[in-house]
């Protein structure tokens, strides 16, 4: 019998978990010593408790910061002989730097391919996915949402996992009203994803355990939305693959991972944003996305941004504040608040200045955002990092680009207009001639 390789699992509570379940969880060639929590502040200092785990594991399975424990020094205390990468939004060239680290640091180097560790669904699943955070699949998520809706179906929102807090709580969870939102204490970044959902009466799935969230959502809809995060792939095997690209950033498309995979694999190719962005920049990633993926068709959209109270933002003193993974990691500095902002000559009052906690470090750490605010808010501390912040900024009033009702959650001491956005598409076929005849083919129409 051969030695059991000992694995550190590096990712950010989602595709990292899944890929143990799925992969390493009863494999006894391996055995994982650790998951490396990285690109999230916050997440880590926890433990993958043993009922996740498994009976291979009686003691559950460390979750460490990175930021407080790096790959070398972890890699030397357990003793460990590979890293797996299974965290998504990066570069081909950040891959790389990963691979280099893990070689430094005496490890093996694996990428677990994400095809193989798709679940197969007992209902139709369509996915909405992108090349890049920040391109707009929630707002494509709600627009297919709203088609089988106009159908009279009942479509029900798996969501890429965003599983902070206590895992034994969030193996599976069904949020279905505000109340189950707030009752199960869900971060800023899920709010921001689950409420638009709920509002329109869509029932918003989520977890750890993705077998028993496929399971629920089998009992609970007709159609699967898969509305994916960041750049990732599906963890449900889609039947129909929706991808969004984001004409603001051309060429990311291309060098994107896994956002390139994503967009090889597209049954149906999204540019965003097409309103907001220079015409030869939009056709730079019609052109690229065609190099990719030869048989998609391709839809242009606008982004349709509107603002509750534009009184209130109207030639005044403003501060913006945006869906954080978008503006952070994502890299694209600015949202839809900004944009409202702008469309409105507001005169947008820079933020760095009076930020304080974790929101001073996500502007060290992503020098590209300069006059929008982040909502950072993985925990208690970092949500009153955050209000602090934004009730520092001298400014007439607060305009909120992110899609939760963020003003329930902290104290806003100045006047607050929010930003909703949808898509609307303005080439044919559309996003309805295309779900029509899915769904026909599917005996649903």
């Amino acid at each position: 019998m051969g030695m059991v390789k000992k694995v550190i699992i590096i990712g950010a509570a989602g595709r990292d978990f899944h890929t143990f379940n799925t992969k390493f969880k009863e494999d006894p060639d391996y055995e994982v010593v650790a998951f490396l929590a990285t690109q999230l502040p916050g997440i880590g200092g926890r433990i993958y408790p043993p009922e996740l785990a498994g009976p291979r594991y009686p003691n559950g399975i460390p979750i460490y910061d990175r930021a407080e424990k790096p790959l070398a020094e972890l890699a030397r205390e357990l003793e460990a002989d590979e890293a797996v990468l299974a965290y998504s939004d990066l570069e081909y060239r950040d891959v790389m730097e990963e691979a280099y680290e893990a070689f430094r640091s005496g490890l093996d180097f694996k990428l677990v391919n994400p095809l193989e560790v798709m679940l197969e669904a007992g209902r139709p699943v369509i996915s909405v996915c992108a090349v890049r955070t920040g391109a707009g699949k929630s707002s494509v998520a709600r627009r297919v949402a709203r088609i089988l809706l106009g159908k009279g179906l009942r479509p029900v929102d798996v969501r890429h996992p965003m599983p902070y807090g206590d895992l034994r709580a969030q193996v599976c969870q069904v949020f279905r009203t505000y109340e189950d939102v707030e009752a199960q204490g869900c971060t800023i970044e899920e709010r921001e994803e689950y409420e638009p959902m709920i509002r329109m009466g869509v029932p918003v799935l989520a977890g750890v355990d993705y077998g028993e969230v496929l399971r629920a959502a089998e009992r609970e809809g007709d159609v699967i939305i898969w509305d994916g995060g960041n750049n990732d792939l599906p963890f449900i095997k889609p039947d129909l693959h929706i991808v969004v690209a984001d004409p603001l950033r051309p060429g990311a498309e291309l060098r994107a991972y896994p956002g390139a995979l994503n967009a090889m694999m597209a049954d149906v190719l999204v540019v965003n944003k097409v309103n907001m962005a220079d015409r030869g920049a939009v056709e730079t990633v019609k052109r690229n996305l065609r190099e990719l993926n030869e048989r998609a068709p391709i839809i242009e959209a606008e982004s349709v941004v509107e603002v509750d109270r534009p009184e209130l933002v109207r030639g005044k003193k403003v501060l913006v504040v945006e869906d954080g993974p978008s503006v952070t990691h994502g890299h694209l500095g600015y949202g839809a608040g900004y944009v409202a902002a702008r469309e409105l000559g507001a005169e947008i009052v820079d933020p760095r200045p009076y930020a304080v906690g974790v929101i001073k470090e996500a502007y060290e750490e992503y020098p590209h955002m300069r006059e929008v605010l982040p909502t950072i808010g993985y925990t208690g501390e970092q949500v009153r990092d955050l209000e602090t912040t934004i009730n520092a900024v001298p400014c007439d009033a607060v305009l909120l680009g992110t899609l939760c009702d963020l003003a329930k959650m902290i104290r806003i001491e100045k006047p607050v207009a929010y930003v909703r956005y949808e898509i609307r598409e303005i080439t044919k076929p559309d996003l309805a001639d295309i779900i029509g005849r899915f769904l026909a083919d599917k005996g649903l129409a």
